[in-house]
């Protein structure tokens, strides 16, 4: 019997008889010898079949499998640098049929436009780039838990239900709640807010929610979104936990997903770049930057996509804006106290027209000052009574961020359409499949 491997560690096992599980991808033959490539969802790797040693039925009938056909094989693991993942099984003495794919088969291996990926997700992820994105994004997703975990942060999640908005009433999905209504989520923070204040250093990771009418490569209705807040902290505090953060999750996952950035065909000079510090700049600057540029920029905005794009350009690595107005910023951001027209909060502009992938700051900690805000966004005071506890009971001056999971991995990819970077996309026309 031989050993069932995966083939991602075909490495380990060199010169040994191995048998892997898995799924045909391509195939050719010279009508002696039969180039099989097999995917197992770990990587892909070419078996030689030799029909003298193997038999001319066994040989016949691998060469007619079909696409997307299910099948074990059995072969010598050896180097072979010219192979996808530098190895082969040669020669492929036992193959196995399991089920054998209809014809027909949608996603073949020739390009095909991104609206017939996305409508036949749930195959196309089986191909090289989709599923090397996909992978990349498993990377940074257990990147950025291990760096909350090891800095002393307490992962607790926040509902996805809640019975009012937090970033604005006009991007909610409203839901039936037995016989009243409530929300999905569009952020974890205020919940967050909470928990920072019972443990100190949180974070929450789910999905989030924005009714958001787009249709632009950077938005989807559904996307995920970590979200650290920090008791004891202010606005700097939280621009260097971002930059500190963001440093290290780039650099782990180009550590760890070379050959999927390979096959994506990444540039990594522009991540490898990524270091500290960041540029900080503020709003006002900002500003000046793009009148200089020739953007026709008013002050008290906020940055549109090509604002953004305009900015990062500047720089080789993330940007941070701080200090935006007041007013184009959520109700619980906290004034600052040197000019009370500006919020003391941060976004971070990623490089490559990526544009924002961290947004945040430090939060109002006076309840008469939220309770004037509450009432001004006609918020109904029931449902943010708990809120404003945090306030009434031991309130101290705090901080936080959100980074969104599909912005920050179509960025490192290199992708230029978030819909690539989740698994099954969810868009203002799109919930199928």
């Amino acid at each position: 019997m031989s050993t069932v491997v995966r083939i991602q560690d075909l490495a380990h096992h060199v010169g040994q008889t191995v048998t892997v599980r898995g799924w045909v991808y391509n195939k050719r033959s010279s009508g002696k010898l039969l180039f099989l490539e097999v995917r197992d969802g770990s990587g892909i790797v070419q078996g030689v079949m030799a029909k003298k040693e193997v038999g001319e039925d066994l040989f016949k009938q691998i060469d007619h499998l079909t696409q997307e056909t299910s099948l074990e094989v059995t072969g010598t693991v050896k180097p072979e640098p010219r192979a996808i993942g530098g190895y082969e099984l040669s020669p492929v003495g036992a193959a196995k049929v399991v089920a054998v794919a209809q014809e027909g088969y949608p996603i073949a291996l020739q390009a095909h436009g991104i609206a017939h990926l996305m409508e036949h997700r749930h195959l196309s992820m089986r191909h090289r780039k989709p599923a090397a994105i996909l992978r990349v994004r498993a990377e940074v997703v257990r990147a950025i838990r291990d760096y909350f975990d090891s800095h002393g942060f307490l992962l607790v999640d926040s509902p996805i239900l809640t019975p009012a908005a937090c970033e604005g009433t006009t991007t909610l999905f409203e839901v039936q709640y037995f016989e009243d209504k409530a929300y999905l989520t569009q952020s974890g923070q205020l919940y967050q807010e909470a928990t920072a204040l019972a443990f100190g250093k949180t974070y929450c990771f789910g999905p989030t929610f924005r009714a958001e009418k787009s249709k632009t490569r950077r938005h989807l209705t559904e996307f995920w979104m970590v979200e650290p807040e920090v008791a004891y902290a202010g606005l700097d505090d939280v621009m260097d936990l971002a930059e500190d953060f963001l440093c290290s999750v780039v650099q782990r996952t180009l550590e760890n997903c070379k050959e999927d950035l390979k096959v994506l065909e990444r540039n990594t000079e522009a991540l490898e770049r990524v270091q500290k510090p960041f540029p900080r700049i503020s709003y006002d600057d900002a500003v000046k930057t793009l009148q200089a540029l020739g953007h026709p920029f008013t002050w008290g905005g906020d940055f549109g996509s090509p604002d953004e794009t305009a900015l990062s350009e500047k720089y080789d690595r993330p940007v941070m804006v701080h200090r935006y107005p007041a007013e184009v910023k959520a109700f619980y951001m906290k004034k600052d106290p040197q000019n009370p027209e500006l919020a003391m909060c941060v976004d971070v502009l990623a490089p490559e027209g990526v544009g924002e992938i961290i947004g945040g700051g430090q939060r109002a900690d006076s309840l008469e000052y939220l309770e004037k805000k509450v009432a001004e966004h006609r918020l109904p005071p029931e449902s943010v009574a708990w809120y404003l506890d945090l306030r009434r009971y031991g309130s101290v001056p705090h901080a936080g961020f959100g980074l969104g999971i599909e912005r920050t991995v179509a960025w490192i990819a290199g992708t230029e359409h978030v819909r690539e970077t989740i698994p099954f996309p969810r868009m203002l026309y799109k919930i199928y499949p």
